[in-house]
C-alpha cells in the first residue's frame, strides 16, 4: 500500500497527482490511498509527516518506506522495490 498524503494548498501535490494516478494503473497489485493533512491531521502526524508530498509504503500494516518531495523517479523506484 501507498500513502499518499497531501495539501490541497501544496504545489508540488498537484503536480505529482497525475503521476499518482498513472502508478495506480500501471501497478494494479498496489493499493494507493490518499490523505488530505488538513483534513485529517491526528492520521498525518501518526505516521510522523512534516512535509507534503509524502509517501508512506505499508505491507502488512507495518511502515517499509517512504518518500519524501514529487520525485517521480524515486518514487516509482519504491514501488517496485517493495512490489517483490
Amino acid at each position: 500500500m501507498v500513502i499518499h498524503f497531501t495539501a490541497s494548498w501544496c504545489g508540488p501535490c498537484r503536480f505529482i497527482e497525475p503521476v499518482i494516478k498513472q502508478f495506480a494503473a500501471k501497478f494494479t497489485d498496489v493499493t494507493f490511498a490518499k490523505i488530505d493533512i488538513d483534513e485529517l491531521r491526528s492520521v498525518a502526524k501518526e505516521w510522523k509527516v512534516e512535509a507534503v508530498p509524502t509517501f508512506v509504503f505499508v505491507k502488512q500494516g507495518t511502515e517499509v518506506g517512504k518518500v519524501v518531495g514529487a520525485n517521480k523517479e524515486e518514487l516509482e523506484k519504491k514501488i517496485e522495490e517493495q512490489r517483490s
